[in-house]
């Protein structure tokens, strides 16, 4: 059988962005990897620098509409919504050096506490919890989720008014 020619990095890139979406600089991260994996055979010395391809295929992805920072945004913030605050996927989407819309952060900020609630609720039940220690053990575990300090104590203490 016969060995298969490697992909190309415009084949990899379009394999990886048909399975979910991608940041630009995730994919760039991806792209410089699979690229030194493909020079590797190469002397040290004589391997090519190929930042400037990378890039340019990256802004090719996007001219074409293949890479959207938009979309990668909304696919993130629909997997994470549920499970996370808003702080949590703000600093999630600012490791890939994107951020929120202000339109989607206020959709955000709009239904942090039910979120927050069926978090909670999935966790720990529908009772508030009866003594100190167990009130903190559940502020610190929506804490680590990225809800909001307000809404933390709301929902802990079982208040439901805004």
């Amino acid at each position: 059988m016969a060995a298969r020619p490697p992909l190309s990095l415009k084949a990899r890139a379009l394999r990886w962005l048909s399975q979910r979406e991608h940041s630009r600089l995730e994919l760039r991260r991806k792209l410089l990897r699979a690229a030194r994996l493909g020079d590797a055979g190469l002397d040290p010395a004589e391997r090519p620098d190929r930042t400037a391809e990378i890039d340019c295929l990256l802004d090719w992805l996007a001219t074409h509409r293949y890479l959207s920072e938009a979309r990668f945004v909304e696919s993130r913030v629909h997997a994470r919504a549920a499970r996370y605050g808003q702080r949590r996927i703000e600093q999630e989407l600012s490791r890939h050096d994107a951020s929120l819309d202000a339109d989607t952060a206020a959709q955000l900020r709009a239904s942090e506490f039910d979120r927050a609630r069926g978090v909670w609720a999935r966790k720990f039940g529908a009772e508030p919890a009866t003594d100190a220690a167990a009130r903190s053990k559940q502020m610190r575990f929506l804490a680590a989720r990225g809800f909001a300090a307000e809404v933390i104590r709301r929902v802990v203490q079982g208040r439901d008014d805004d």
